[in-house]
């Protein structure tokens, strides 16, 4: 069941890719069908992430709220550093800390470590389980709980609705 569900969704993805890039004349969506249902027959057993996807009603609410926060998180945190670079005297103490992640599924981990990656001024440096390495540009706080919930809070309560 996990793996056509991870199948079907492969599909719905690469179709949406297709028509988002190329049109949605009749053409296109025969192609896009087409091609979509060889790649994910293809490409069958690497699929197999997909399948911890949840698509409830409180997930397909949740991606846009994920989407929202991420995006907020990205402006903050760039006009934080931006500030740190044109203000050098402003205090910076960078270093690498551990944080904690609830999240099971691979798939939201993976997610969870490009959305710190991708914020200015954070970057996951290596996952260990339910630990993440992150470097932060100014380290607030060594505590584990403490630093958890300034960075992978915001992220997580969203990602634990869409990946469990």
């Amino acid at each position: 069941m996990k793996t056509l569900k991870a199948f079907l969704i492969s599909v719905a993805i690469l179709i949406g890719l297709w028509l988002l890039l190329a049109g949605t004349g009749g053409d296109e969506i025969i192609i896009a069908t087409v091609v979509a249902v060889v790649l994910s027959l293809i490409f069958r057993s690497s699929l197999q992430v997909l399948g911890d996807l949840h698509l409830g009603p409180r997930a397909l609410i949740h991606i846009p709220l994920f989407v929202a926060v991420f995006l907020l998180e990205l402006v903050k945190s760039t006009l934080d550093v931006a500030r740190r670079v044109l203000s050098p005297s402003l205090p910076i103490n960078p270093g690498i800390i551990k944080v904690k992640t609830r999240l099971i599924s691979p798939l939201g981990r993976i997610i969870l470590a490009n959305s710190i990656t991708l914020t200015p001024g954070t970057m996951t440096v290596d996952t260990d389980g339910e630990d993440l390495y992150i470097h932060w540009i100014d380290i607030t706080t060594a505590d584990v709980d403490i630093a958890t919930a300034q960075i992978v809070s915001k992220f997580e309560k969203h990602l634990e609705v869409i990946f469990g």
